[in-house]
């Protein structure tokens, strides 16, 4: 027996609400963002952790806290959040290869809660490059993966910058 055009509308009609459901906030999602956004204390007004990880195969030897320090600037100075609050973790004379090769490279992440958009990521990998430049490491030799963090997903002093 053939569907009737009612019972095929039905089944498009059901097809479309259940799509649909997947698109719209739950009911409790939308009650969490709301008390997290009346929060009061002053961890959750705070601007976030940006942070870095580096990976690179090179010897930094007496300059690596300078190049720390300076990835770290750039980090705040483009970000506009407090360098206080900025962190970077550079591990030199790492094991990795870059197309197949082992060659002087760099891989790395960085995090933040905002702050994370074309512009400032291509300022920060500027300024990155720019740092690794005279140990070697050419700038088409690294991959930095920059990642947006949600504020219940960042956790520093005990709990996490949603509350």
């Amino acid at each position: 027996m053939a569907p009737t055009s009612s019972a095929i509308a039905l089944f498009a009609a059901a097809a479309l609400l259940t799509s649909a459901s997947a698109w719209v906030p739950s009911t409790s999602a939308f009650r969490r963002s709301l008390a997290l956004a009346s929060a009061k204390d002053s961890i959750c007004d705070s601007p976030g952790d940006p942070s870095m990880i580096l990976n690179v195969s090179v010897d930094l030897g007496d300059k690596k806290v300078e190049v720390m320090k300076g990835i770290s600037a750039a980090i705040a100075a483009t970000t506009g959040k407090p360098e206080s609050y900025v962190s970077v973790c550079v591990q030199d004379n790492a094991s990795i290869i870059f197309g197949g090769e082992e060659t002087n490279c760099a891989l790395g992440c960085m995090y933040s809660i905002g702050a994370i958009n074309q512009e400032n990521n291509g300022k920060i990998q500027k300024a990155v490059s720019d740092l690794l430049a005279p140990f070697g490491v050419p700038d088409d030799k690294m991959y930095i993966n920059y990642f947006d963090v949600a504020r219940e997903n960042c956790g520093w002093s005990s709990r996490t910058f949603a509350g």
